[in-house]
């Protein structure tokens, strides 16, 4: 499928994607990484200075922390509720992190940019969550309809 076709089909209101990034407070990031170079490190990073609680998610046992955050090895591991997780990871596994974020109770699957599969969106909105494939919340929080968190403390 062409790029253009995924950003026609996976093309959100922008209220849906700011009511997302108003409501969830902790974040599951699986495929978090510790290398600053790469791209889930950054967005990790500005996540978790906007003031979401962010947890690393990732099965590297030499992986303890991230920015000072515990890494736990997956989801089932994280000791708390979740309300988004959020993938960095390849499309092909969408749909087993889909049956995990079910399992733990998440309100909200965030497929980054790239990664998108139709039946694990299916599969998380039948079990009532919310779906976002093939976007970047990072970006997302700073489009116009954003609003910035007033209330955080620098």
């Amino acid at each position: 499928m062409p790029e253009a076709d995924i950003d026609r089909i996976y093309d959100y209101p922008p209220e849906f994607l700011a009511e997302i990034l108003r409501s969830v407070k902790t974040i599951a990031m699986v495929g978090a990484s510790g290398d600053k170079t790469k791209f889930s490190y950054g967005v990790l990073r500005v996540l978790h200075e906007t003031g979401y609680e962010i947890l690393p998610v990732n099965p590297s046992p030499k992986l303890s922390e991230i920015r000072g955050l515990k890494v736990y090895r997956s989801l089932e591991e994280i000791d708390r509720p979740v309300d988004m997780v959020e993938v960095f990871r390849p499309k092909e596994e969408l749909y087993g992190i889909a049956e995990k974020a079910i399992a733990i109770g998440a309100k909200v699957l965030w497929g980054q940019i790239g990664v998108y599969d139709d039946r694990a969106a299916k599969l998380a909105e039948d079990a009532g969550l919310k779906v976002v494939m093939n976007r970047c919340p990072k970006i997302e929080l700073f489009r116009p309809f954003w609003k910035p968190r007033l209330d955080l403390e620098i």
